[in-house]
C-alpha cells in the first residue's frame, strides 16, 4: 500500500515538473508571452557616468549639456567652471 502511494506522488511529480518545462516553453493560452517590460518590471538601461564626481546616473534623469551628462546642477556647474 505505501509502496502503491510512493508510485502515484513520484508520478505526479513528474507530471508537474514536465508541466512546468512545457508551460514555460509553449503559450496554453495561444497568446503571447508577456516580456519583461510590459509586466511592469523595471527594463534595463545604459548607465552614463558624470565625468565631474563619477557618478553612474540613468540618461533619463540626468542633466544632458554639451555632449555630458551631469547628476547634478552642482556637477554641471563645477564642469563649467574647470573648462574656464
Amino acid at each position: 500500500m505505501l509502496a502503491r502511494l510512493l508510485e502515484i506522488l513520484v508520478l505526479l511529480l513528474t507530471i508537474r515538473a514536465v508541466w512546468r518545462t512545457l508551460s514555460s516553453v509553449i503559450t496554453i493560452s495561444g497568446g503571447v508571452r508577456r516580456t519583461t517590460a510590459s509586466r511592469g518590471e523595471p527594463r534595463a538601461v545604459k548607465l552614463v557616468r558624470d565625468p565631474v564626481c563619477g557618478t553612474y546616473v540613468s540618461p533619463d534623469s540626468a542633466i544632458y549639456q554639451g555632449g555630458n551628462y551631469f547628476c547634478s546642477e552642482k556637477c554641471r556647474d563645477d564642469y563649467k567652471r574647470q573648462a574656464s
